[in-house]
């Protein structure tokens, strides 16, 4: 598998709950590390071990990974990316939209609770 992509490669990779494109820096044993372009998916909010459940000692908000910040993917969570890259935050503010949007229609407590976390996370992503 390590043959498949190679450092400058574009790519898609999927840290904790949230997708990302960006391009591979560095080629490791079991990960890529990826400096981040854009966002796909916003991350989920909450406990990322209870996922869906609000009665968590913490209910964690979770940023989305900033621009150029580089993170350790699992290399079969790693896909080639062949589109053009979309600008960092139009790609992170449609995904906080998207994310808002599916709150919005779930309307479950962790629902609910999420939405508050993307609210805040909103008015300082976009200040």
């Amino acid at each position: 598998m390590s043959d498949e992509f190679k450092v400058g490669d574009i790519v898609t990779g999927i840290y904790k709950t949230g997708k990302y494109i960006g391009e591979i820096t560095a080629i490791k044993p079991e990960h890529y590390l990826v400096k981040v372009k854009a966002v796909l998916k916003h991350p989920m909010q909450g406990d990322i071990h209870s996922p869906k459940d609000v009665n968590v000692p913490l209910f964690q908000e979770r940023r989305a990974l900033a621009f150029n910040e580089q993170t350790n993917v699992p290399k079969k969570m790693v896909r080639h990316y062949k589109e053009e890259v979309p600008e960092y935050k139009s790609s992170l503010r449609e995904a906080v939209e998207k994310t808002k949007n599916d709150l919005q229609a779930e309307g479950t407590e962790w629902a609910l609770r999420s939405l508050e976390n993307m609210n805040v996370l909103e008015k300082d992503y976009f200040k």
